[in-house]
C-alpha cells in the first residue's frame, strides 16, 4: 500500500513537471512587428560625425596588415558567439576598441531580448565588416568606387552589420520571422541606443548594412 501510494505520487509530480515546463516554453502568438520611422531619415549620421566620433575614442590609424597586428593589442577581438556571426571578413580584420566591442555585444542582447519580447523566434545578427587598414581601403576602392578614403573603419570603432541576412538560432523552430520584420526590430534597437548618445549610424541602402560607430 505504501509503495503504490508513493508511486502515485511520484506520478503526479511528473505531471505537474511536465505541465510547468511546457507552460514555461510555450511561446505566445507572435506579436506585430512594425517600425514606426523612416531608416533612411532615422540614420542618416553623415561620414564626419563618425570620423569625428572614431577619431576621439579610436586607434590611430594603420597602413598594412603588419601593422594592424601591433594594433590589435589594443583593441578586442571579436568572434562568433551567441549573441552575434562574423561573417568571412575580405577587407577587414575582427578587432574593435573595447567601447565599440561593448556596444556590439549590446546590440545583439538588445536584438534578442526584443525578438523574444515580440514572442519571435531567435536570431543573430552578422557582422559584415569590422576595422580596416588603408591598403583595405585603397583595395576595397578599386571594387567600390563609392567607398570613401578618409573612413571610421580605419579606427576600431566602427562595423557593420547586415539588414539582409540573420542566423536562426534553433533551426528546429518551425516559426520563421522574414527578414523585413528582423529589419524591423533591428533598426527599433539601434535607434534606442542612438538615442542614448551610444553611436552614431548610417542606413546604407547598396550595401545592405547598418554602418555604426561608437561614441
Amino acid at each position: 500500500m505504501g509503495r503504490a501510494h508513493t508511486n502515485k505520487v511520484i506520478c503526479i509530480v511528473l505531471v505537474v513537471m511536465i505541465s510547468f515546463a511546457s507552460c514555461k516554453e510555450k511561446r505566445g502568438e507572435l506579436k506585430r512587428i512594425w517600425y514606426t520611422g523612416s531608416y533612411n531619415r532615422d540614420f542618416n549620421d553623415l561620414n564626419d560625425l563618425h570620423i569625428g566620433a572614431a577619431t576621439t575614442i579610436g586607434i590611430r590609424p594603420v597602413s598594412s596588415r603588419e601593422e594592424a597586428k601591433r594594433a590589435s593589442q589594443k583593441m578586442v577581438e571579436i568572434k562568433t558567439n551567441d549573441l552575434y556571426e562574423v561573417e568571412e571578413l575580405k577587407h577587414s580584420i575582427p578587432f574593435l576598441v573595447p567601447q565599440a566591442a561593448t556596444l556590439l555585444e549590446d546590440i545583439g542582447k538588445n536584438f534578442q531580448d526584443s525578438l523574444y519580447n515580440h514572442n519571435a523566434s531567435l536570431y543573430k545578427i552578422k557582422v559584415t565588416s569590422v576595422t580596416r587598414t588603408a591598403d583595405d581601403i585603397h583595395n576595397l576602392k578599386k571594387r567600390n568606387v563609392n567607398s570613401t578614403t578618409h573612413s571610421a573603419h580605419l579606427y576600431g570603432t566602427t562595423f557593420d552589420i547586415s539588414w539582409v541576412r540573420y542566423t536562426k538560432i534553433d533551426e528546429k523552430d518551425t516559426l520563421h520571422i522574414q527578414e523585413d520584420q528582423l529589419k524591423m526590430v533591428l533598426a527599433m534597437v539601434l535607434r534606442d541606443l542612438r538615442k542614448a548618445d551610444r553611436c552614431y549610424i548610417k542606413h546604407e541602402r547598396k550595401q545592405g548594412c547598418f554602418h555604426i560607430t561608437a561614441r
